[in-house]
């Protein structure tokens, strides 16, 4: 059940994929096909099989994945693990070959830079690190941040006192914290301290340590807000910055930094730096076909 999938959807996309026909005999497979297209989805299916044998709930996200590397005769490579199960029970692994890479930058490195378009899940598998490493005790507190830069609306003419008017700003990484984790937890992790939300500028003058500190929407940042918030890793912590350079709020022709930093920081020891594509979207299948339609130079 695992590895076939609900109504053998996962078969179902794994025959398109590669044009091949497979049935069930028993206890095996048959696939028919060109020798080629038959060769790969043998690759494909061990990688299925051993993740589904693993405890994995294989799904056509997955499929894909165990495509792309049977296409690229990636033999080493095998599908991903899960991450996290959330409070809800769903297992939350990377979905795409960007998001597989980001992934693993971000438990290799130190400093992680995720660039990319909107929903390629940037934000979310930033969280899903954090709340990790958090459950497993690698760092004692999570420290997640944006820049309060507003997109058309002014902080001003939002009702509230200065948290009230902050907030709508730090929405996205709430709701990752709520899909994640029992709000009654989230709750009390916020009363403790554990975790943290706040915008970019309460970072200045701290030192960051022994957490796990998550700026995003960084291309509204500026270069010199963003070098003041790289600088502020303490020992024993991880810091991961994501941004979409095409979606920037700046005022007044302001520059953005994240693109600054990332030309800065390429090659430098123990930063990776990951660009996710419109490939790795994993919103609905339309969000690709606007991002690539917005690329396009207009008639």
């Amino acid at each position: 059940m695992r590895l076939f999938g609900q109504f053998d959807r996962n078969l179902s996309a794994l025959e398109e994929r590669l044009n091949v026909s497979i049935r069930a005999d028993g206890d095996t497979l048959v696939v028919a096909g060109s020798n080629g297209n038959v060769e790969r989805a043998e690759h494909a299916v061990q990688h299925m099989l051993e993740a589904a044998l693993g405890g994995a709930q294989i799904t056509p996200e997955d499929v894909e994945l165990a495509v792309t590397d049977a296409r690229r005769q990636s033999g080493g490579r095998s599908l991903p693990g899960t991450l996290i199960r959330t409070h809800r029970g769903k297992e939350i692994r990377p979905r795409t070959d960007g998001q597989r890479a980001f992934v693993r930058a971000m438990e290799e490195r130190t400093l992680t830079l995720g660039i990319g378009p909107a929903g390629t899940g940037k934000t979310f598998l930033a969280v899903v690190m954090a709340v990790r490493a958090l459950k497993n005790r690698e760092v004692s507190k999570l420290i997640l941040s944006r820049p309060a830069v507003e997109a058309g609306e002014k902080l001003g003419f939002l009702p509230g006192d200065l948290r009230e008017k902050v907030d709508p700003y730090l929405r996205p990484l709430y709701d990752a914290l709520s899909e994640l984790l029992d709000d009654a937890v989230v709750a009390k992790y916020m009363e403790r301290g554990t975790i943290e939300v706040a915008p970019l500028a309460y970072m200045r003058g701290r030192t960051l340590s022994d957490a796990y500190v998550i700026l995003d929407e960084a291309q509204n940042a500026t270069a010199d807000q963003l070098k003041m918030f790289l600088t502020r890793l303490g020992s024993a912590s991880k810091m991961i910055v994501t941004g979409d350079v095409t979606q920037i709020d700046l005022p007044n022709g302001a520059r953005s930094g994240l693109r600054d930093a990332a030309n800065r920081l390429h090659g430098v020891d123990d930063v990776g730096i990951v660009e996710l594509t419109e490939t790795d979207v994993v919103r609905h299948p339309l969000v690709a076909r606007i991002i690539r339609a917005y690329a396009r130079p207009t008639p």
